[in-house]
Parts: C-alpha cells; sequence; structure tokens
C-alpha cells in the first residue's frame, strides 16, 4: 500500500518540474515578441494610451525611446529569469549585470541618451565589491574542501545549492 502513495507524489513531483520547466521555456520563447513589441508604438513625439501618456524629450519619436528600452529591458528579463533558476553556487555573480541593465533602464526613463551607458561603473562598484569577494570566498572554500576531502565538485557545488520550495522562498533568502 506504501509504494502507491511513494509512486503518485514522485509523479506529481515530476509533473510539477515538467509544468515550472514549460512555463520557463515559454518565458524565454517569447521574448522576440516582447523585444518587437515597440514596433506597435507610433512615430510620434507623444504617445498616448488609456494608461499614461509618454512625451519623448530626447529621442525624435516614443518609437526610438521604446526600442532603446526594450533594448535593456529583455537582457534584464532574461538576467532575471536565469538569476532565479540557476542552482549553481555562482548565481550570484549574476546580480552585477543585473544592477548594471537596472541602473541603464532607469536612466533611459530619466535622462538623455547620451548619458546612458556612462558611469554605470561608478554605481556598480559597491554592489560588485560585494558579490566579487563574496564569489572568491566561495570558491576558496570548495578548493579547501576538495584538497581536504575526497568530494567531487560535483558534490560539493550540490553542497552550495540553494534550493528554496518556490519562488517567494528564493527571494526571502535576500532580505
Amino acid at each position: 500500500m506504501e509504494q502507491q502513495p511513494r509512486k503518485f507524489l514522485k509523479g506529481t513531483l515530476e509533473n510539477k518540474k515538467i509544468v515550472t520547466g514549460s512555463i520557463i521555456a515559454t518565458l524565454i520563447a517569447i521574448t522576440p515578441y516582447l523585444f518587437y513589441l515597440h514596433e506597435s508604438v507610433p512615430d510620434t513625439q507623444t504617445w498616448d494610451t488609456f494608461l499614461f501618456t509618454y512625451n519623448a524629450n530626447y529621442y525624435f519619436d516614443a518609437n526610438t525611446a521604446m526600442w532603446v528600452l526594450t533594448g535593456k529591458l529583455i537582457p534584464l528579463y532574461l538576467l532575471f529569469l536565469w538569476f532565479f533558476t540557476c542552482r549553481h553556487w555562482w548565481y550570484h555573480t549574476l546580480i552585477v549585470p543585473i544592477a548594471m541593465f537596472t541602473y541603464q533602464v532607469f536612466d533611459v526613463l530619466n535622462k538623455d541618451a547620451e548619458s546612458v551607458d556612462s558611469n554605470q561603473l561608478i554605481y556598480l562598484i559597491p554592489i560588485m565589491a560585494i558579490i566579487i569577494p563574496s564569489i572568491y570566498l566561495i570558491r576558496a572554500r570548495i578548493f579547501n574542501t576538495v584538497n581536504e576531502a575526497n568530494k567531487s565538485m560535483q558534490e560539493l557545488e550540490d553542497e552550495l545549492k540553494l534550493t528554496p520550495k518556490s519562488f517567494w522562498g528564493k527571494i526571502k533568502d535576500y532580505f
């Protein structure tokens, strides 16, 4: 009798993994469509929608502004997907490009396009000052353990993996 519930439980876990994997694959597969959403924006300086009105100050038209914005948002979107689905010990290094693209998105929305990709390193230095030494310490811990024990790299990587039960569980790990 015990064998049936275990088989059923194992089947539901596998189904859950298939559904989750399918959702993630779909989110990745729709990125070209998301990028080309800017083509639905008019070639006028002011873009009026029922939600908001956008006035392109620096750009000649709203279409160009949205093209630049999607060029920053799509990589940011893919980096977030990678960050929240990555199970490797080094996934925290993805915070650096996430911070860079986040800064660029805010810069596109708030400043002229001349300064979009400039001076971002100054704002990334505090983030990099935390992330890079942390990753180095994790790496040093792994190699010290490898030298002292007979564990493989895969066993060590599995030991350092954080596997929360849900998306919100992973968010709670950081706050």
